[in-house]
């Protein structure tokens, strides 16, 4: 089968690949260090499974994930990741990933996770937290109810804009990249506010964090 690998620091794809290749069901295809250039290469190779770090420059893993399960909905997805957040783990799942092990696991449980989801199964980390497990069924549990996240509310346009305000960019900038008015920016802005819930851009920043969408890490709050 053929794997790919998306993360931003060479030395620890080397080490995946490493690992990948003295198995003979699988070899490494391509890799990548952001997560724009893995959609590129993941439309070139065809993988049937990738490796994706979360945290990343510019497309974080998860955008990335959500945006070939739209295009190559037959590619299966392992997160592995410094993040063992239970919120990180459900937002992956929840954006289409088949796996997720953290860094630390990495070389111990990665041929038994790539096994497993090249099995048809999901691979949860042996590392992860019970907190985890319930998060799952809870978020399960509030679908079968008929209970959405606030998030899955958003239009796609509403997600897009939320994801830059929570990066740092101006209604202005904004309104630069999107080819919009800045007016039309704080429309969305505060029609994103109000469907999720949140009083500030602070409260904005954490939340987008907790998806994954960005890495906290890089702001002082």
């Amino acid at each position: 089968m053929k794997i790919m690998i998306v993360d931003d620091h060479p030395l620890f794809r080397e080490g995946l690949k490493t690992i990948v290749n003295r198995d003979k069901k699988y070899t490494v295809a391509a890799e990548a260090g952001n997560g724009k250039e893995g959609i590129q290469l993941a439309k070139k190779h065809l993988p049937d499974i990738m490796l994706v770090d979360i945290s990343m420059p510019g497309k974080n893993g998860i955008q990335m994930i959500r945006e070939l399960k739209e295009t190559l909905p037959d590619i299966r997805f392992i997160i592995i990741s410094m993040h063992s957040e239970a919120d990180y783990i459900v937002e992956a799942f929840r954006a289409g990933a088949t796996g997720y092990m953290i860094k630390e696991s990495a070389a111990s449980q990665l041929i038994r996770g790539l096994d497993t989801v090249a099995s048809g199964e999901l691979f949860l980390d042996n590392a992860l937290s019970q907190e985890v497990v319930f998060k799952l069924l809870q978020t399960k549990s509030d679908k079968d109810s008929g209970r959405h996240d606030p998030y899955s509310t958003l239009t796609a346009r509403e997600q897009e804009v939320m994801r830059m305000l929570a990066e740092g960019l101006t209604s202005k900038d904004i309104a630069k990249k999107l080819y919009i008015s800045p007016k039309t920016v704080e429309n969305h802005r505060t029609n994103l506010m109000k469907k999720l819930s949140l009083q500030s851009t602070v409260e904005l920043i954490r939340y987008a964090a907790r998806l994954g969408l960005i890495d906290l890490d890089t702001w002082a709050i």
